[in-house]
């Protein structure tokens, strides 16, 4: 539709229909460019979302497998988490393949989560500024910070709650090693609804909402005020390197204030897998007592070092590729 617009502006430009932008920019509505505009930073947020969560797919599984092996394991049987033991062993016991075990799944939620992420959070944040009345006016850096964060827990917690049991689907699928108790989405979803009840695909939520709300805060807060603060200094660098570099910091920030709470979301979330005797039996602040008792304070956090890998490419590979999407689908609706 774009092409054969453009093509029509650029054939009839010569007969005066439509000879410049500001001409074509009549063929819309308001209305419909409004649409268009929230079509656009939807489909920039999922693809944004599935591109970063491919890239490091090896890397977030490594980080799930490492969380949750304390589930079942004695406490003084667990070896010290080695990046290059545990992908030596997935590559000779499962192959290359298995790297990207989940990641159709992943794919799956994170185009919804991601678009309806960015998407919430533009709106939240519109919606902020309106009621604070800070719209029209500059309002200072913590005025803006205070902003940024509310409006990224809402839209953290809105995208959670939205696609949760494809979350879920994807931690199960992921933990698999050696016992295939899951063969893929459908079944998935099938096996859980039936052994553990429609309620067992919301298992771990609460955890879950606890943890994205201040994790996608921090994100999105840390992200827009290193960025302001970049492009107020240096106003000529590459829009790229300073998304990238912003994003990755972010996600460094909010990874460290989070992690605890996402690795009780991922054993939350195989709780009475193929049969399995509970666990944790208590909430979120008895789980972590109970971890802390068996593994010690560094059993919050058995995986961050991968997860630190994940997150510095991931997190910032999602905001470059948002930012540069949601400036390449202005520039079309601007052209129709």
């Amino acid at each position: 539709m774009v092409m054969q617009t453009e093509a029509r502006v650029g054939m009839s430009s010569g007969h005066g229909v439509v000879g410049n932008k500001a001409s074509s920019s009549h063929l819309l509505t308001p209305y419909q460019r409004s649409h268009i505009e929230s079509a656009s930073q939807l489909l920039a947020g999922g693809l944004a979302g599935a591109f970063s969560k491919t890239c490091t797919a090896p890397l977030s599984r490594l980080t799930i497998l490492f969380q949750v092996q304390g589930m079942h394991s004695d406490a003084a049987a667990l070896r010290k988490p080695s990046i290059l033991h545990e992908a030596s062993r997935i590559l000779n016991e499962e192959g290359l393949k298995a790297f990207w075990k989940g990641n159709l799944v992943t794919i799956a939620h994170r185009l919804p989560y991601s678009s309806v992420n960015f998407y919430s959070y533009e709106h939240y944040k519109k919606f902020m500024y309106m009621v604070t009345g800070m719209e029209n006016h500059k309002a200072s850096i913590s005025s803006n910070l205070f902003v940024h964060f509310v409006a990224g827990g809402l839209a953290g917690i809105t995208a959670a709650s939205a696609t949760y049991p494809l979350d879920l689907v994807r931690t199960r699928l992921a933990a698999q090693t050696k016992v295939i108790y899951y063969t893929g989405i459908w079944h998935t979803l099938r096996t859980i609804s039936t052994d553990e009840g429609i309620f067992g695909l919301y298992k771990g939520l609460g955890t879950t909402l606890v943890g994205v709300g201040p994790s996608i805060a921090i994100s999105f807060s840390v992200y827009e005020s290193l960025r302001s603060f970049w492009r107020s200094n240096r106003p000529h660098d590459s829009e790229i390197m300073v998304s990238l570099t912003c994003g990755s910091l972010s996600g460094i920030a909010s990874s460290t204030a989070t992690f605890p709470l996402d690795l009780v979301r991922r054993r939350k979330q195989l709780e009475g897998v193929g049969g399995r005797a509970v666990v944790y039996k208590t909430g979120l602040l008895g789980t972590l007592k109970s971890i802390v008792q068996r593994e010690g304070v560094k059993g919050l956090y058995r995986g961050i070092l991968p997860e630190y890998y994940k997150v510095v490419p991931g997190v910032g590979i999602c905001f470059m590729t948002y930012e540069t999407l949601k400036l390449y689908f202005k520039d079309l609706s601007s052209k129709l």
